[in-house]
């Protein structure tokens, strides 16, 4: 009995033995069983992958589960990304800038859209009839977003300082609130909510200008890009299937656009059709960057950065175009 004690134990030693020789030799596999995404109403794209559940379609064999979370601006989707919630969010392309300098480890990896989605606003019957007629006013804007940037921006433009006017800090379907109830003078809105607030409240924009929308893009948080950059290569490759369905189908894109955002279909329209541009080369490069050093300096001089070297270090490292070229 003792020696088939101890040849029982050799066997199992060598088997524990050989098993750890053989898991160390075999190559690391994916080991994610969920992909956290986003979707928000500024990003059309979203809504289509969502409804059409290609992802969860094409992972399913490898068991990913696919959730999403809805963003109300860059600013909540860049919260979700630094706290975590999520393993890619979109805002847009300033936003983004200002999350890497700040601390937040994303990387940029695709760029969905060249919007007109942010401009200043004003109620209906406003005497204000430019950006110099804000000097002294109530301006409602979402700090952390692209109608907030597009506000400083226009600002400068126009000869005025940040402290020329007050900026009241509210999320944007409050700041659309507040606009209509009369609460501030002005808004820097954000579509679809803006395009709603002039056809349901004759609310008016004031100041218009393309170049100062930065672009739409995707955002992955470092470490996922180092642990899963399978996922997020697929993720890149479904948001072009997503774009690709919108410019062939475009009536049932509007439906599902308004239907999703609770927006009527012309509201649906215009801002899909007209303030949207979805035909846009998806490789984060040259482009966004041109974008990115003209906002610099108001970002500096506004201390929505915490410093001009780590803005500067954002700038040069935010920008990742390996996922989209590689689609």
């Amino acid at each position: 009995m003792r020696s088939v004690r101890s040849a029982l134990v050799a066997v199992l030693s060598l088997s524990l033995i050989t098993g750890c020789v053989r898991g160390e030799e075999e190559p690391a596999t994916d080991t994610a069983t969920t992909l956290r995404l986003d979707y928000a109403y500024y990003n059309p794209a979203s809504l289509v992958l969502r409804e059409q559940k290609w992802l969860e379609t094409d992972l399913a064999a490898r068991g990913v589960t696919v959730t999403w979370q809805l963003s109300a601006g860059s600013n909540k989707a860049n919260e979700a990304l630094r706290a975590d919630v999520l393993d890619v969010g979109s805002t847009a392309g300033a936003a983004a800038l200002v999350a890497r300098a700040n601390g937040t480890p994303i990387k940029s990896i695709s760029v969905f859209s060249q919007p007109e989605w942010a401009a200043v606003v004003v109620p209906k019957g406003s005497p204000i009839t430019s950006v110099a007629g804000l000097r002294g006013r109530k301006i409602a804007a979402t700090k952390g977003t692209d109608p907030y940037f597009f506000l400083l921006r226009a600002l400068d433009e126009a000869g005025l300082r940040p402290v020329d006017v007050t900026v009241v800090n509210l999320q944007h379907a409050d700041g659309r609130t507040a606009l209509e109830r009369g609460q501030v003078d002005a808004w820097a809105g954000l579509d679809p909510l803006m395009a709603q607030s002039e056809t349901d409240a004759g609310s008016r924009l004031v100041y218009r200008n393309v170049a100062f929308n930065s672009y739409g893009v995707l955002n992955a948080r470092e470490s996922f890009l180092a642990a899963h950059a399978d996922l997020a290569q697929v993720v890149v490759g479904a948001y072009e299937r997503a774009r690709a369905w919108i410019q062939a189908n475009p009536d049932e894109a509007v439906r599902l656009y308004a239907r999703e955002a609770k927006i009527s279909e012309p509201v649906a329209r215009t801002v899909l059709t007209t303030r949207t541009h979805l035909d846009v080369d998806p490789v984060p490069g040259a482009a966004q960057r041109a974008v990115f050093e003209k906002i610099l300096p108001v970002l500096i001089a506004d201390g929505t950065v915490k410093s001009e070297q780590a803005a500067r270090a954002a700038l040069d490292t935010l920008l990742e175009p390996k996922y989209a070229t590689a689609r």
